[in-house]
């Protein structure tokens, strides 16, 4: 038997919410309040919006890692709100057709499959030009 003192095991931190909902409507929204209409932006049904999902999804994971950083990490967490805020609640943003009260189900652009030769062709043509 050893009798060597075994270091503790450091536990990983938990995040203090449990979802990226729980997250939205207890720290976000609260926190971050903007006046709606013109300029600002929000759906009430946010989580139909692909594109703020995957936007506040990082927000919320880099608020759970930064948050834990001394000194500097919020005021890294807020470099990234600061650009995704206006992108994000922008009147050109995911929520550009919704109102507070209304959710507009947004249409994802379409795309025409490129011909099979395309992409053949276009290397050639951007070798050939060196």
């Amino acid at each position: 038997m050893s009798t060597e003192a075994t270091e503790p095991v450091e536990q990983a931190p938990q995040p203090v919410f449990a979802s990226l909902e729980d997250w939205v409507t207890e720290r976000f929204l609260p926190m971050y309040r903007r006046t709606l209409g013109g300029e600002f932006r929000w759906c009430a049904e946010w989580w139909r919006h692909a594109e703020a999902i995957s936007r506040l999804t990082t927000l919320w994971h880099l608020w759970e890692t930064l948050r834990l950083k001394p000194g500097s990490g919020m005021a890294e967490w807020y470099v990234h709100l600061d650009h995704h805020l206006p992108i994000l609640l922008g009147a050109r943003g995911p929520f550009y057709q919704c109102s507070q009260t209304e959710h507009l189900e947004p249409h994802p652009a379409h795309a025409v499959p490129a011909p099979p030769w395309w992409w053949t062709g276009l290397a050639s043509a951007e070798t050939a030009g060196t």
